[in-house]
C-alpha cells in the first residue's frame, strides 16, 4: 500500500483549490487547505477528518510560517505543496495602481516564494512542490499586466527550483490551467466570457475538477521536474505558445 501523504493546498476554500483538496482525500491522502477566509473552515470540515483547515494569508510570511507549523504539528509530516492562491487585478498601464500591483505580485508570486520556503525543510525525497500558472503568463493580453506578469514570474520560479531542488529529489513543476469559470472569472461578463470560449480549441471552458485530476498526476509524477502541463482545451497551443 502506498504511503499516505500529506498535502498543503492555498487558495483551497473554493474553486480549482477545493476540487483538489477534494480528489485528494478520495485518493486517502491528508490535506492541509489554506486560505485567508472563514469559508475555509466549513470546506475543510465539509471533507472530514483528513483535512485540516488553515487561515494565513500567503503574503504574510509569518502568518505562512505558522500555517505550515501547524500542519506538521498536526500531522507529523509534509510531502506536497499546491500554490493555488491566486489574486486578480486589472487596469492597463497608466491606469493600473500601484497598490493593485504589489498586491497581485504579492500573492501570486511573493505568496508561492513565502510557501514554498516555510514548506522546503519538512520536503524530503519524493516530495513535490506544484505551482499554478495562467495562460496569460505566456502570451499577452490587454489590461492584465499585473497578473500576467506575476504568472510568468511564477514559471521562472518553478524551473530555478525544479533544478535547485532536484538532488534532494524534490521535483518542481507549473500546471497552466485555461479558462475554468471560478470566482475569479465571475467578473466577467457573459460577452466576455464568450469571446474567451471562441478561442479555446475544444470551444468550451474547463472544469476544475479536470485540473484537480492533473495536480494529483503531477504530484505523483518522480521524473519530471521543471515541466509546464497546460490543461486549458488547446487554447495555449492555437496561439503558438510553447508548453
Amino acid at each position: 500500500m502506498a504511503t499516505q501523504k500529506v498535502w498543503l493546498i492555498t487558495g483551497a476554500s473554493r474553486g480549482i483549490g477545493f476540487a483538489a483538496a477534494r480528489r485528494v482525500v478520495a485518493a486517502g491522502d491528508k490535506v492541509a487547505l489554506l486560505a485567508r477566509g472563514d469559508s475555509v473552515q466549513a470546506a475543510a470540515a465539509e471533507l472530514g477528518e483528513n483535512a485540516l483547515a488553515v487561515q494565513a494569508d500567503v503574503a504574510d510570511a509569518v502568518s505562512v510560517q505558522a500555517a505550515v507549523d501547524r500542519v506538521v504539528s498536526h500531522w507529523g509530516q509534509l510531502d506536497v505543496i499546491v500554490n493555488n492562491a491566486g489574486l486578480h487585478r486589472g487596469g492597463k498601464v497608466g491606469r493600473l495602481a500601484h497598490e493593485d500591483w504589489q498586491a497581485v505580485l504579492d500573492t501570486n508570486l511573493t505568496g508561492a516564494l513565502n510557501v514554498i520556503s516555510s514548506a522546503r525543510p519538512h520536503l524530503n525525497e519524493g516530495g513535490a512542490i506544484i505551482n499554478v500558472g495562467a495562460v496569460v503568463g505566456f502570451r499577452g493580453f490587454p489590461g492584465d499586466a499585473a497578473y500576467a506578469a506575476s504568472k510568468a514570474g511564477l514559471s521562472g520560479l518553478t524551473r530555478a527550483l525544479a533544478v535547485e531542488l532536484a538532488g534532494k529529489g524534490i521535483t518542481v513543476n507549473l500546471v497552466i490551467p485555461g479558462l475554468v469559470l471560478t470566482e475569479m472569472t465571475g467578473g466577467l461578463t457573459e460577452s466576455a466570457l464568450e469571446s474567451m470560449r471562441k478561442t479555446i480549441p475544444m470551444a468550451r471552458y474547463g472544469d476544475a475538477a479536470e485540473i484537480a485530476e492533473v495536480l494529483e498526476w503531477v504530484a505523483r509524477s518522480r521524473y519530471m521536474t521543471g515541466a509546464f502541463v497546460p490543461v486549458d482545451g488547446g487554447l495555449m497551443s492555437s496561439f503558438g505558445v510553447p508548453g
